[in-house]
């Protein structure tokens, strides 16, 4: 009898740390199943080839690339990775055997200029990206709104601003691609945003909310830009940062002061279902942190939100 008693103990002592073992293993799964498609930028990553920019991707965990040049070329159209048929065939056949999605393509295209060369060339570029996207199912093409010029009337720039929406919005009509304006430059305010989106209804137009351009500027709670903005927001980028003698200073995810964690709590409880795309703007930024280091981080960096029950 005693022997069959250590028998059961043993076998209760196996038994709990198996049930345990599952127990940890379901909340891994769990955490996995929660975890958000990550994307990056290539604005990351100017200088990188393309095969490059994928296997760094795969290695770290990346589910999507948003493509923002490609060694420095910006006007997409034009890359090697596209600028053909034949191209565009084996750069979607790379990226299906990675098993990588495009996140969306960056043009440079902005929406605020008056009638005249400057915006034909804008619309033309954008135009030409929405035909590339469509080319390579990729969803989204990012313009830009952009600014508010002085000189010019902020209701005639606003009407600008809807009018190029919603012409790129009737281009890109019949396709699967969907024009979306980033929150930059001076229209980063989210009563501004509200009354664009409003006036630019068009099933082929939405927004990217690049959380920190629009919060060091206007210091808006996250989740107040996200309870206005939350029925246009289809793709964000981000991004931290802390300010240095008045100078914002771009910081690795989670050593600034951006309101990260509010705006991803936002984002998963809102039922946000798209990408969260890491934007490092090294190009334009070459003193900042490479590429491997920076990238290589944000995976780590944002699962922290997740795991401390940001996102429920």
């Amino acid at each position: 009898m005693q022997y069959d008693i250590r028998i059961s103990r043993r076998n209760f002592i196996l038994t709990s740390a198996t049930l345990a073992g599952i127990a940890l293993a379901g909340t891994s799964f769990d955490l996995k199943k929660k975890m958000p498609p990550l994307a990056f930028s290539t604005l990351g990553c100017p200088d990188w080839e393309f095969e490059k920019i994928l296997d760094f991707a795969v290695s770290k965990g990346y589910k999507g690339i948003e493509i923002r040049g490609i060694k420095r070329e910006m006007d997409l159209p034009k890359s090697p990775v596209f600028n053909t048929a034949e191209n565009r065939a084996a750069t979607i056949s790379l990226m299906k055997d990675k098993g990588l999605r495009f996140a969306g393509l960056g043009s440079s295209a902005n929406l605020h200029f008056p009638e005249g060369s400057e915006r034909e060339k804008s619309l033309d570029e954008a135009r030409r990206f929405i035909d590339l996207a469509q080319q390579i199912n990729c969803p989204y093409i990012r313009v830009f709104p952009n600014r508010f010029p002085e000189g010019q009337e902020k209701s005639k720039t606003m009407d600008l601003i809807v009018d190029g929406l919603l012409t790129l919005g009737d281009h890109a009509k019949g396709s699967r691609v969907t024009v979306l304006m980033e929150t930059h430059g001076d229209v980063v305010h989210s009563e501004d945003l509200e009354l664009i989106m409003q006036r630019a209804k068009h099933r082929q137009v939405g927004l990217v909310w690049d959380i920190a351009n629009m919060w060091t500027v206007t210091r808006e709670s996250p989740s107040q830009v996200y309870a206005r903005l939350k029925n246009y927001i289809r793709h964000t980028h981000i991004k931290d940062g802390k300010f240095v003698n008045g100078k914002l200073q771009y910081t690795l995810l989670g050593r600034g002061e951006v309101p990260i964690g509010e705006a991803i709590q936002a984002l998963a409880n809102g039922g946000y279902k798209g990408f969260y795309s890491f934007e490092w703007e090294k190009l334009w930024h070459p003193e900042i942190a490479e590429p491997e280091v920076a990238i290589g981080d944000f995976p780590t960096a944002i699962m922290q939100y997740f795991k401390n029950g940001f996102a429920s």
